[in-house]
């Protein structure tokens, strides 16, 4: 009984050494991570950023437009940024009227 306690008490401490040179190269891997990205103040909260994507651009352009009902058709790209353009100055009215100090830009993916 001895000997089995002796064994089992051997293999969790080998289990354990393990367990803690996993954590190691864990956070030595980490660490390189945020070298590697230029991240020096980890203790920094990451800065939020709001993205909006307006799912159906061309039927907004129709819904709301007379003239788009005809460019949609035929010119789909610059509806669509008039659609984001438009969108992005009644936010701003918005926020304005609410004194929120926000930066807006269109950013193409």
């Amino acid at each position: 009984m001895v000997t089995l306690l002796l064994i089992l008490s051997l293999l969790l401490a080998i289990f354990s050494a393990f367990l803690f040179w996993q954590i190691c190269e864990q956070r030595k891997v980490i660490a390189q991570m945020m070298e590697s990205d230029d991240i020096t103040e980890p203790d920094r909260d990451p800065e939020l950023i709001l993205t909006l994507r307006v799912v159906d651009p061309i039927s907004v352009a129709k819904r709301e437009s007379r003239s788009a009902r005809v460019l949609a058709d035929h010119l789909p790209v610059m509806v669509r940024k008039m659609v984001y353009q438009e969108v992005m100055k009644e936010l701003e009215r918005e926020l304005d009227e609410r004194e929120i100090d926000v930066q807006m830009h269109i950013e193409y993916r």
